[in-house]
């Protein structure tokens, strides 16, 4: 009885952590198509007028997660990441975009 809880526990915590999420980001760099594309994620960037880049990015968690991380701290080799700003994160039930782009 106690494994079969155990069980349960760890299976809703990991189901938990992996439930599909949505987040709207500005970072002052650039370069992420290619990197949200490598952790399997959908959304869309674009540079702005103002030297920044914008987007949003879709997909389990846990992957998510990993791209906010190398948002605000890793980048592409020659940037440089003065801030990064993270608004609008749900839980959303599917996903709203397909593919990971660069919107013009």
């Amino acid at each position: 009885m106690i494994l079969s809880v155990l069980l349960f526990c760890l299976l809703h915590t990991v189901m938990a952590e992996n439930k599909l999420v949505s987040v709207d980001f500005e970072i002052f760099g650039n370069y992420t198509e290619d990197h949200g594309s490598s952790l399997g994620l959908s959304g869309w960037v674009k540079n702005t007028r103002q030297g920044t880049v914008i987007g949003q990015v879709q997909g389990p968690r846990d992957k998510v997660s990993d791209m906010k991380h190398w948002l605000k701290s890793v980048g592409s080799p020659s940037s440089r990441i003065d801030r990064a700003v993270f608004s609008n994160e749900r839980e959303i039930s599917k996903l709203e975009i397909r593919g990971f782009t660069t919107r013009y």
